[in-house]
């Protein structure tokens, strides 16, 4: 089974945007396709899990995330928008899977809890912010975190405009990150546009979580040079 070498988040680049590929807005119907598509481009794979309590999408599940691991050498960013009553048990799912990175949000009661399990699992863990959340309330978890992500969109609903707080906000956590002195992927995932990336790279965001602005770009190339040269 493809797996990224064992020192790919420290390998991740810091000269240009980390790229983060969303597979909510790949073609679902020809996802192998789109798959092999990005792989030259993408430096993680982005996968959102919900259940409709937490969040109000349905998406995904473990099974999927096992089927691209079988394709993929790329790390694998699971994205948890649970309820605590399942938060660990989709954890475990998703590890045996084939993550390689579990985020969970800051918002969740067993958040603790949460991050003793994947590490358990030898993974790298993550914590996202719903875009309402103080960012401060991250930082007492930050000293056990290798990726920290900002919402800038209501969250689990696509096709939103970006908050306006969202700038001051990635700022805010990068402050709180350099103030431990440790590697920690600064993301910012919604809202994410062409008139919003040099807003967000500006305010510190190493990675944008890329939708439709990658999957619908007429020339992918092109759109991941253009996103390389916001350095």
């Amino acid at each position: 089974m493809p797996r990224p070498a064992s020192n790919w988040l420290s390998a991740l680049p810091t000269d240009r945007l980390v790229a983060e590929f969303s597979v909510w807005s790949a073609d679902l119907i020809r996802l192998a396709d789109d798959m092999a598509r990005i792989h030259p481009h993408a430096d993680i794979l982005h996968i959102d899990v919900a259940d409709g309590v937490f969040a109000p999408a349905f998406l995904f599940f473990p099974d999927l995330v096992a089927r691209i691991r079988e394709v993929s050498d790329l790390p694998i960013h699971v994205h948890l928008m649970v309820d605590d009553a399942v938060l660990l048990s989709q954890i475990d799912q998703f590890a045996e899977a084939g993550a390689d990175l579990i985020s969970l949000h800051v918002e969740n009661a067993n958040a603790g809890a949460a991050l003793d399990r994947i590490a358990g699992h030898g993974l790298r863990a993550g914590m996202v912010l719903r875009v309402e959340t103080p960012v401060s309330r991250a930082a007492q978890w930050l000293a056990r975190l290798d990726m920290l992500t900002l919402l800038g969109t209501a969250i689990g609903v696509k096709g939103q405009g970006l908050n306006p707080a969202a700038p001051d906000r990635l700022q805010e956590a990068k402050a709180l990150i350099a103030a431990t002195g440790r590697r920690i992927v600064l993301a910012a995932d919604g809202g994410i546009r062409d008139t919003t990336v040099p807003l967000l790279r500006g305010a510190g965001a190493e990675t944008v979580v890329l939708g439709s602005l990658a999957f619908g770009a007429p020339d992918l190339a092109d759109r991941m040079r253009w996103l390389s040269a916001l350095g």
